[in-house]
């Protein structure tokens, strides 16, 4: 069984998606309907952009979301068994198995970007990657740091966990993990405190536009983030993405569940190869490619 997986934030690169734009007419007209969707000539930054263009939020995460959604409508035989996506991946995976328009997936995307954004700057905070260290030995750091928030935000894959929340939380935190033995704890270089309670005004926001827009139920399941669990239903699919801003991305968890579940390969549709490596480690029995 094939399962693909759409990558999140992070993956992007200057160029990304030229060569789709040059080899297919059918991404020629996605791409083109994109910038009159949003307004904005995102191909342009996407094609000619500099990696700081192209690290804006409000960009990124379009980009990503094009990028992939158009590499699954122009691959021949797509034809999933199950589908997951890493965060904003989510909303891509939704899209090429059907159960959202690329219309509505699309400004979706840029609703939840921008939401993003704007929480980012009424608090300021960050997020870290803890190497080497159990999910419990995190958890428990975590939750003992009393006056900050910090929760884990993303499990993605053993020993790989990023951790989310406020500014002096963060420090505190990667002090008290590199006692507790972590290879490494380092701060990364994002704008905010992604899936954490930080995010609560962008849950807010989105979860209005999500419960205006109409969905279906995709033709495979979706293995969604806050679960790690399949889903056909619609509304629990809408629960989930509006859930997911606050709730950490459950990456390891849903990889085995696939698995369990009988995916023997699992294919990335999307820019860079993030998504092969985590799933290697999570799963080295199964085969791994990119399209």
């Amino acid at each position: 069984m094939k399962a693909y997986v759409f990558p999140g934030q992070g993956s992007q690169f200057k160029g990304m998606g030229a060569d789709l734009y040059q080899s297919s007419s059918q991404a020629q007209h996605l791409f083109e309907q994109a910038n009159k969707i949003l307004d904005f000539e995102l191909t342009r930054i996407m094609f000619e952009g500099t990696d700081e263009e192209l690290k804006q939020t409000n960009v990124t995460q379009p980009a990503i979301f094009l990028h992939s959604v158009v590499l699954a409508t122009v691959t021949p035989n797509f034809d999933p068994a199950m589908v997951a996506g890493h965060s904003l991946g989510e909303f891509s995976a939704l899209v090429a198995a059907g159960g959202l328009s690329f219309e509505d997936g699309l400004k979706l995307v840029a609703q939840r970007a921008d939401a993003m954004q704007k929480a980012c700057e009424i608090q300021p905070s960050t997020m870290a990657a803890i190497l080497g260290l159990p999910d419990e030995v995190i958890e428990e750091v975590c939750a003992s740091i009393k006056d900050e928030i910090i929760v884990p935000a993303n499990y993605n894959c053993p020993g790989q966990v990023v951790i989310s929340g406020t500014m002096e939380g963060i420090r505190i935190a990667c002090e008290k993990l590199k006692e507790a033995g972590a290879k490494r704890a380092l701060p990364l270089p994002v704008g905010g405190a992604f899936h954490s309670p930080l995010m609560e005004p962008a849950r807010e926001e989105l979860a209005k536009a999500i419960e205006q827009t109409r969905l279906q139920p995709p033709r495979c399941p979706i293995y969604q983030n806050v679960t790690a669990c399949p889903s056909t239903d619609i509304d629990s699919i809408k629960t989930n993405l509006i859930a997911q801003l606050t709730a950490p991305v459950r990456w390891t968890q849903s990889v085995e569940r696939m698995v369990a579940d009988g995916a023997t390969s699992f294919v990335e549709c999307g820019p860079g190869k993030v998504l092969q490596g985590l799933v290697r480690k999570i799963a080295s029995e199964v085969e791994t490619a990119g399209l």
